[in-house]
């Protein structure tokens, strides 16, 4: 009797540390990811954790968000090894480097500079549509419960594409929470070590993701929140103050890199003829237009801004002038063949632009001399007739 209560009391000793410890872990880890509002960073935090040694553990662990506006479950980040080959070279790594959570979490810039993360790129490949029949990741997201899938008889119940995709065995996948709605997923699995998931593990993996949930959200409205603050409230471009900003960033860039960065000021030609006629209203709409069309034309990777009124800039990233003098052409003739309302009576019967184009480091040095030797292009084509593209 006495050997039974000593073997109680120890097993209650042994409880209450594990229990101490991961509320610890847990204490650790939101402490990290209050360091920033960074969705990505926030992301990764998250991740580390749940698969670190001095975390929860787990080979792998892949992250899905749900885009509320396209009703869809799209995959954003993959923490693991692509191999048992890999998964050796970086655990004996870490434990070489005696590499603790923290020391993990802080190797941030590093992942975030890594190209080649294979589990990663995958993830991001996925999008799942928020339906009953796209499998247990959409149905985790629609029942908001984890689901357990630890033996081949449910596995082979469960079988879709997107597990094949993932090369995933036996996992657990579990709700990421915020108030009264899901905002996404985490799905883990032991694939390489083989190491039986427990109810315990599952137990501190819900419990993890709980706090995961809430920062994620935290981290959106942040992130919405500057977004709103940096574009313009009627054509959602980019507004005046950012364009500063992102100017200044990418001319440094294009400094340190030895590439060219050019910039296109345009404005809109006998805009007041128009707004005077018709009104606010009318000209907003013109405005809207121009910029949806400007946006359209533009390469993904140049910033379309609105710089004031019926002007706007195109900062283009590594283009020559004869780069930015072809595009600055494609969007003058996108709205040269636009139809807009009552535009007949513009002097030349349709809207035009007049464009002047600048580049850097060939006709300035810095971001100021850049904006200045545009827009003195710009002016020289609004003297010289209108409806026109001057280069610098």
């Amino acid at each position: 009797m006495k050997e039974y209560a000593k073997k109680e009391v120890e097993k209650l000793i042994k409880d209450r540390e594990k229990a101490q410890a991961e509320l610890w872990l847990l204490y650790e880890i939101s402490n990290a990811m209050r360091e920033t509002l960074e969705l990505e960073q926030i992301l990764y935090i998250i991740l580390t954790a749940v698969t670190s040694h001095e975390g929860l553990g787990f080979n792998r662990a892949m992250l899905f968000l749900v885009n509320e506006k396209e009703n869809m479950l799209e995959g954003k980040m993959g923490i693991g090894p692509h191999s048992i080959e890999e998964a050796n070279h970086i655990w004996r790594s870490i434990e070489e480097q005696k590499m603790t959570l923290e020391d993990l979490i802080n190797a941030y810039h590093n992942f975030k500079k890594d190209p080649n993360s294979k589990l990663h790129n995958l993830v991001k490949s996925i999008k799942i549509p928020l339906d009953e029949g796209q499998g247990i990741l959409a149905l985790t997201v629609l029942e908001g419960m984890p689901f357990e899938v630890l033996n081949d008889n449910v596995r082979k119940r469960v079988d879709n594409k997107y597990l094949n995709l993932l090369s995933a065995q036996f996992f657990v996948t579990v709700p990421l929470r915020a108030k009264d709605k899901v905002v996404g997923i985490i799905m883990v699995d032991n694939v390489f070590t083989k190491k039986p998931i427990t109810k315990s593990d599952i137990s501190l993996l819900t419990l993890f993701a709980n706090h995961a949930g809430l920062a994620i959200e935290n981290s959106r409205l942040y992130e919405e929140t500057v977004y709103l603050s940096n574009t313009d409230w009627l054509t959602k471009l980019w507004n005046h103050g950012h364009f500063q900003a992102i100017l200044s960033r990418e001319i440094a860039k294009a400094r340190d890199n030895n590439t060219s960065l050019s910039l296109i000021m345009v404005d809109i030609d006998d805009f007041k003829n128009y707004n005077d006629q018709f009104g606010h209203v009318a000209g907003d709409f013109v405005i809207k237009s121009i910029a949806r069309l400007m946006l359209d034309a533009s390469r993904k990777k140049d910033y379309v801004c609105r710089y004031g009124g019926e002007e706007f800039a195109i900062i283009l990233p590594q283009a020559t002038k004869e780069d930015a003098k072809n595009i600055a052409h494609r969007i003058r003739d996108k709205i040269k063949i636009n139809k807009f309302p009552k535009q007949d009576v513009q002097p030349k019967k349709s809207f035009t632009l007049s464009c002047g184009v600048a580049t850097f480091p060939f006709d300035a040095h810095n971001k100021d001399d850049l904006i200045r030797n545009a827009d003195a292009a710009l002016l020289r084509a609004k003297r010289s007739g209108k409806d026109r593209i001057v280069l610098f």
